[in-house]
């Protein structure tokens, strides 16, 4: 009845998101714009949060939807003027940093992983072991650079190139954004964008986060002891919970674990 009576004021409320797995991956585990969207659209437009945290714990993965996620969080913040504040968990690195630098300030733990601004991309040559055991590859396409980077043919120098200029392109514009958002804070006597990782702290010397805080206690201190925190998710869905993706959840919490073990988590 509260919010019913005009002279009772009501305490201020954040909403809180989780951002955590990898970004881009398959399955119940993944993120992805598609699955994350609606859960942002509510946390921004259901009443009139002070602010939204983000909680996040992510080793990366698709630039693309990264981008995606980090622009639909700006333009929310943008469109309800409420602004947004990261928290890392675990890690934020490569495209989960993309995601942190969304957000207007970032804290972070003092073991939090904080980082990896680079591109990579990863797979196999196998040409000499199926050349080994007498299999014949046999690819036929229109257009001379369709097969590209085939992982049964041996690679080609101009394949490696054009490559590397995407690869180099998609960094650009990885820098480009963190740049943007963290402006004047980022030190610049460092180099900052090869790929390397830092702890929470020696992050925060280098402007990549603004310090080291967690979430209840940091947003009771800003907003209050009588702060409420609404928190958004996505929903699984009714055969999710009875278990009948078992084989694919399995499959992508070994892609996931594998990602996070990059960072010895």
């Amino acid at each position: 009845m509260r919010k019913y009576i005009p002279f009772m004021a009501s305490h201020p409320v954040v909403a809180v998101v989780r951002l955590s797995g990898v970004i881009g991956g398959r399955g119940r585990t993944g993120l992805t714009d598609e699955s994350i969207g609606p859960v942002l659209e509510k946390a921004f437009r259901r009443g009139k949060p002070a602010a939204v945290a983000l909680e996040i714990s992510s080793p990366g993965g698709s630039p693309v939807q990264s981008s995606l996620i980090g622009a639909r969080i700006r333009r929310l913040a943008a469109e309800k003027d409420i602004p947004v504040i990261a928290f890392v968990e675990d890690v934020a690195a490569s495209g989960g940093y993309w995601l942190a630098a969304a957000a207007d300030e970032i804290y972070g733990d003092p073991s939090s992983i904080v980082g990896s601004i680079g591109v990579i991309s990863s797979s196999f040559g196998v040409n000499e072991l199926i050349s080994r055991y007498g299999i014949e590859r046999r690819v036929y396409t229109a257009g001379q650079s369709k097969s590209m980077l085939d992982p049964f043919r041996p690679e080609k120098a101009e394949d490696v190139d054009r490559l590397k200029a995407l690869l180099g392109n998609i960094h650009t514009n990885f820098i480009d954004h963190v740049k943007e958002r963290r402006g004047d804070k980022l030190d610049t006597d460092t180099d900052l964008f090869t790929g390397e990782i830092w702890l929470a702290k020696r992050a925060a010397e280098l402007g990549l986060i603004d310090g080291i805080g967690h979430l209840n206690p940091m947003l009771k201190e800003r907003f209050g002891d009588k702060v409420k925190f609404a928190r958004y998710g996505s929903k699984k869905g009714l055969l999710s919970r009875f278990g009948a993706q078992i084989i694919g959840d399995a499959v992508d919490s070994i892609e996931e674990r594998a990602a996070y073990a990059k960072f010895g988590l």
